[in-house]
This record gives C-alpha cells, sequence and structure tokens, in this order.
C-alpha cells in the first residue's frame, strides 16, 4: 500500500511539474532557417514577417495554447509556434549605441562596427577575436556585467552591454 501512495504521489508530481510554465518575459532562440511570424497566435492569421537566420535570439512575451508571442532586438513582435524555438541561448553582437537618438550619434564618433572577445572578464584583458555586429554567439554563462560567449570556435567574454539576448541579472542559463 505504501508504495502505491509513492507512486501516486510521484506521478502526480511529476504531472504537475509538466504544467507549470515558464516565467515571461524569456529568450529563447529560432530553431529553423526559415520562422514565419504571424500577427495573431494561429496559422489562420496572416504571416507579417520571416526570419531567415537560425539560432536568432527572440525574447517570449506572451503565450496562447501552443503559440508565443516574440520581440526581435529590433522591437518587432508576432507570434510564432513553440515548435519553431528552442531553449538554446545565443546573442547578438551590437554596440551600445544602436540605444542612442540618431541626433546623438551625429555629435559623436562614427558607429563601433565591432567589438572585442577577450580571454577574461576584464576590459584590459588580451583579444581573442573581434566581431562584426549582427552576428551570432553562443552563450555560455554571465557573471556580473560579462557572458562567456562562442563564436565559430573562438571562446571568451564580451560586456553584456554588447549584446542582446541576455538580461542584466542572468548568470546561468
Amino acid at each position: 500500500m505504501k508504495v502505491l501512495i509513492f507512486f501516486l504521489l510521484f506521478c502526480v508530481s511529476d504531472g504537475y511539474a509538466a504544467i507549470q510554465k515558464l516565467p515571461l518575459p524569456r529568450f529563447a532562440s529560432l530553431r529553423s532557417g526559415k520562422v514565419n511570424m504571424h500577427v495573431g497566435p494561429g496559422r489562420d492569421f496572416p504571416v507579417e514577417w520571416t526570419f531567415q537566420r537560425q539560432g536568432l535570439p527572440v525574447e517570449i512575451i506572451a503565450e496562447f495554447d501552443t503559440w508565443r508571442q516574440i520581440r526581435d532586438m529590433e522591437g518587432a513582435t508576432g507570434w510564432v509556434h513553440k515548435s519553431l524555438l528552442t531553449g538554446k541561448r545565443t546573442a547578438v553582437i551590437f554596440p551600445p549605441e544602436k540605444h542612442k537618438k540618431a541626433d546623438e550619434l551625429a555629435k559623436e564618433k562614427p558607429v563601433i562596427e565591432k567589438d572585442a572577445i577577450r580571454r577574461s572578464a576584464a576590459v584590459d584583458a588580451p583579444v581573442v577575436a573581434y566581431v562584426q555586429k549582427g552576428v551570432v554567439t553562443k552563450l555560455k554563462q554571465c557573471k556580473g556585467d560579462w557572458c562567456r560567449v562562442d563564436v565559430k570556435g573562438y571562446d571568451g567574454w564580451i560586456q553584456k552591454t554588447g549584446i542582446w539576448g541576455v538580461y542584466q541579472y542572468e548568470e546561468k542559463f
């Protein structure tokens, strides 16, 4: 009898864990090289945009049944089926100037088009590689203001302000 009760409790608790929702918002990445983003949660809604870049990070901001409302790094939102997303974490390289207004940028030096991946999480650490803005990286971990990334075999650290696809408070994935 005790074994039966234990088994039932295990099954119920396991089922409960399966229906618990993941937190919102959260980051994910595109599973496929072609992902249609719809204006609403379903295939009957028109396709607003087609992503053509596997691994691109997106932010999940809402859920409806098997559909996820996502936001890309430029702020565009729409709905994709959950099967087209993966929990593998990636980030996109972008210079911090992206968030400044055009008139502010006009008064400054030209926009930086690349960023450095460093051997350790320090501004004065040796450079492992330079990466162009728009490059998709694999996220490994973050510590404080730095994230460890992998770009086609180049492993190193980059400041969080230089990437999109991670929250300021995140450290482990």
